[in-house]
């Protein structure tokens, strides 16, 4: 049994299923190894950005991590701008990342780079194979290091030689990291925050957003008077009907600013303390008042729905029924068609348990109101802010959950970022329906141009953020992939499309043209 083989079944020994993959020469012997197994399914990606996003997705659904199999410095680089958003999501993910037999590298060949230092940024762990012998254990590693809650990246570099060289059988399954639980003083400090009577938020990440904590936190909110907020940008959010209410922070620093205007006090779960994306002139980088008192409760890595448990119980609220949202329906969209009344229809169809992928940028604050109340259902959102997440995330997700579907609401621009997704969306039937809103130009880059001063409104500069001219048809490029497209430009057209791809498996995509 030569390294990859013996390297491949012991990933799958480990719960390792699925691998998005671009591979190149230096991955061969990976590749035959894929092909001889029963145990691990290879997804094809036509882009190495679309395998680290799909990788992503599946995360953040399957709770476990999927692998990537990657070509050198080159393709790990092209896959690193959607690590990016998954290392901000502490997704678990295991990038395979092939590279020279360690006798080659000496010759600096054409593909030679720094692998190790291409993947510090983009990952937790990291470890370059020195052996085939060496290479099943290291495996094991990353799957450990993958499995650390809520999430982490594990970067496995293996030489060609490596991998083609004979090598030990494969590891048994071993058991995941423990996930750590908070001292009794921070659950102490945070009782006493919540019974001083002052103004307090406690706001949820990660492990934080459960269902499960979701449902404690609210009780905890009950008796003590706290809001209930989360991240702007969270890597899985349940909502609708059954989950409990939470407020999500503003994007803008004016919003968020408003929003916990006389906030004393901010207690973090499973995140950190709320920051702008960007610094504006003249406006706070803190999205918190000065002199508010900050408390961790939970760090990301942390236990927090324990973390929650024993706060609650401290509290004397265990006994409380969590307040649930009740499903309300208002009807699909009518009148104009705008990102508003599509979100009208897009929650009045929603599917029981669908997920919702959302980088409709801009355009997407309809289908978030409009959501709150309806079908229970997921919603991932672009954590890193790093464009091109959305079609490929909604490719992990709708892997790792096939029997729900899923939705993706994508801006124009951001979609060409990683339109080869619909390739291979086509070529593994998956239940996914793209809803496109194409306004053809950058619209939150439009919005950024006045935000940070630059008022230079000249037609040269508006060129810059125009992207119709020529006008993009993704009903064409959709087809030519092999996905089933239509257009609407009512909102009647698109009530009627929507609708159709609910009831209908397998992929589609609809272009909203905005006026």
């Amino acid at each position: 049994m030569n390294g990859a083989e013996s390297m491949l079944q012991t990933l799958i020994n480990n719960g390792v299923e699925v691998c998005f993959t671009n591979p190149g020469t230096s991955e061969m012997h990976m590749v035959a190894a894929i092909g001889k197994s029963e145990g691990m399914r290879s997804i094809l990606g036509l882009f190495e950005g679309v395998c680290t996003g799909a990788a992503d997705g599946y995360g953040r659904m399957a709770g476990k991590p999927a692998c990537t199999l990657l070509h050198l410095g080159p393709g790990l680089s092209n896959g690193s701008a959607n690590l990016h958003n998954a290392k901000k999501a502490n997704s678990p993910i295991i990038n395979l990342i092939g590279d020279h037999a360690t006798y080659h590298k000496k010759y600096d060949a054409p593909l030679t780079s720094d692998i190790v230092g291409l993947s510090g940024p983009v990952s937790h762990w990291v470890k370059s194979v020195e052996s085939a012998e060496s290479l099943p254990r290291d495996a094991l590693d990353s799957v450990t290091a993958a499995n650390v809650q809520p999430g982490q990246i594990a970067t496995l570099i293996i030489p060609a030689n490596c991998a083609w060289d004979d090598s030990i059988e494969p590891l048994p399954r071993e058991d995941a990291p423990s996930t750590p639980c908070v001292s009794d003083d921070r659950v102490t400090d945070a009782a006493a925050l919540l019974t001083n009577g002052k103004p307090t938020i406690i706001l949820l990440g990660n492990m934080g957003l459960t269902e499960k904590s979701q449902c404690i936190v609210d009780k905890i909110a009950q008796v003590s008077g706290a809001r209930i907020m989360c991240d702007t940008f969270t890597t899985r959010l349940p909502r609708g009907e059954g989950r409990c209410e939470v407020e999500r922070l503003g994007y803008f620093s004016e919003q968020a600013t408003e929003q916990v205007k006389g906030t004393e006090q901010l207690i973090m779960v499973g995140t950190k303390a709320p920051v702008a994306f960007f610094a504006y002139p003249g406006k706070a980088s803190e999205f918190y008042p000065e002199g508010c008192d900050l408390h961790v409760l939970a760090d990301a890595n942390q236990n927090a729905e324990d973390a929650l448990t024993r706060l609650c119980t401290a509290l004397s609220a265990s006994d409380l029924a969590p307040r649930k949202i009740q499903r309300q329906k208002q009807g699909a969209g009518s009148g104009e068609l705008n990102q508003f009344t599509v979100g009208q229809t897009v929650a009045e169809f929603l599917p029981t348990d669908a997920i919702v992928v959302d980088e409709a940028a801009t355009s997407g604050a309809g289908s978030f109101i409009s959501t709150a109340t309806s079908e229970p259902h997921d919603w991932l959102s672009l954590t890193g802010g790093s464009i091109g997440f959305g079609l490929p995330t909604s490719i992990g997700a709708a892997v790792a959950c096939p029997d729900r579907k899923v939705i993706c609401l994508h801006g124009d621009g951001g979609a060409m970022y990683t339109i080869q997704s619909l390739w291979t969306m086509a070529r593994e039937n998956l239940d996914v329906c793209v809803v496109i809103f194409a306004n053809r130009k950058y619209q939150i880059l439009q919005v950024e141009l006045a935000r940070v001063g630059a008022q230079s409104m000249t037609k040269k500069t508006l060129d810059m953020l125009d992207i119709g001219n020529p006008d993009m048809n993704f009903v064409k490029m959709s087809e030519g992939m092999g996905v089933r497209a239509n257009r609407a430009e009512t909102i009647e057209e698109f009530n009627d499309l929507y609708l159709d791809a609910m009831r209908t498996q397998g992929p589609c995509l609809i272009e909203v043209i905005l006026p």
